[in-house]
C-alpha cells in the first residue's frame, strides 16, 4: 500500500528503497579504533594533520582508479564484480578511517559538523528554488540578514 501510495505520487514511478547503513561502529567507535591502532604501533609521530590529510587524498586517489574509464557507473554497481565492489569497501574505509583520523587531529567533531553544514547547505540551495537543478549557480547567501542558530542535535535552523 505505502509503494501504491508513494507511485502515485511520483508520477507512477516506485522508487527502489534507499540504500542505509548499519548503525554500528558509530563514527566515535572508529574514531576510538583508530586511535588504539595508531596507539600500539607508536605511529601518532607521523600522524599529523597534513600527513593525515595527503593519505586521505591518496586513497581518494584509489577510489578513483576504480571508477576510471568506466563511464557512467549505476547506483548500487550491478555490473561490478564482488571483487571489485570488495577493494571499493576497502578504498571507501582507508578514506574515511583517514578522515575521522584528521578530524580528531584537528579537534572537529565531524557528527556536529556534519549537522551544523546540513543546516547551511539547507539555507543555501532552499529546496523550493533548486528543486531538479545540478546548476551551481544557484548560490543563495547564507541567511537574509536574520540571526540563525543550528540546532547541533537535529541539523534544523532556529
Amino acid at each position: 500500500l505505502a509503494a501504491t501510495e508513494e507511485a502515485l505520487q511520483n508520477g507512477g514511478a516506485v522508487r527502489p528503497e534507499r540504500f542505509t547503513f548499519s548503525p554500528e561502529p558509530t563514527i566515535e567507535d572508529i574514531r576510538r579504533m583508530q586511535a588504539e591502532f595508531t596507539d600500539e604501533r607508536d605511529w601518532n609521530q607521523f600522524h599529523q594533520p597534513r600527513n593525515l590529510l595527503l593519505a586521505m587524498v591518496g586513497e581518494v586517489g584509489e577510489v578513483a582508479e576504480l571508477f576510471q574509464w568506466r563511464g557512467e557507473v549505476a547506483e548500487g554497481l550491478p555490473d561490478w564484480t564482488e571483487s571489485e565492489r570488495e577493494q571499493l569497501a576497502h578504498e571507501l574505509s582507508d578514506v574515511m578511517i583517514y578522515l575521522v583520523e584528521l578530524a580528531e587531529k584537528c579537534h572537529v567533531d565531524l557528527p556536529q559538523a556534519v549537522l551544523r553544514k546540513m543546516a547551511l547547505n539547507r539555507l543555501k540551495y532552499p529546496a523550493s528554488k533548486v528543486h531538479g537543478s545540478a546548476k551551481k549557480t544557484h548560490k543563495f547567501p547564507p541567511h537574509s540578514g536574520t540571526s540563525v542558530c543550528v540546532c547541533a542535535r537535529e541539523g534544523h535552523l532556529v
